[in-house]
């Protein structure tokens, strides 16, 4: 099965079981663990949404870089004024001192 096949039926799948709960939510009545479950059966259509835009967006990947294209790092030295008034992790800034 493709990837767009698997799609298809998960959200095939899915709208069915939100026709389902609306079908026994009728029959149940909507209580507060019957809105749960229909919140839980929306907020999942919603994530796989989500999941289906960054599958597309990973796909595509970032403008200008191919997937398996190489980026050059240069061997220069980085410019030293970026690391200028930096603190050294857990050790604080030079001039100050721990409480």
């Amino acid at each position: 099965m493709s990837l767009q096949d698997d799609w298809t039926a998960v959200e095939r799948n899915l709208t069915e079981l939100i026709r389902s709960v609306a079908r026994l939510e009728e029959q149940v009545g909507a209580g507060l663990d019957m809105r749960r479950v229909r919140s839980d059966t929306h907020h999942l259509r919603e994530s796989l949404g989500l999941l289906k835009e960054s599958i597309a967006g990973a796909k595509a990947g970032p403008p200008g870089v191919g997937k398996d294209e190489m980026v050059p790092v240069p061997d220069a030295p980085y410019d030293a004024s970026l690391w200028k008034d930096a603190e050294d992790e857990g050790l604080g800034a030079k001039d100050r001192h721990a409480p």
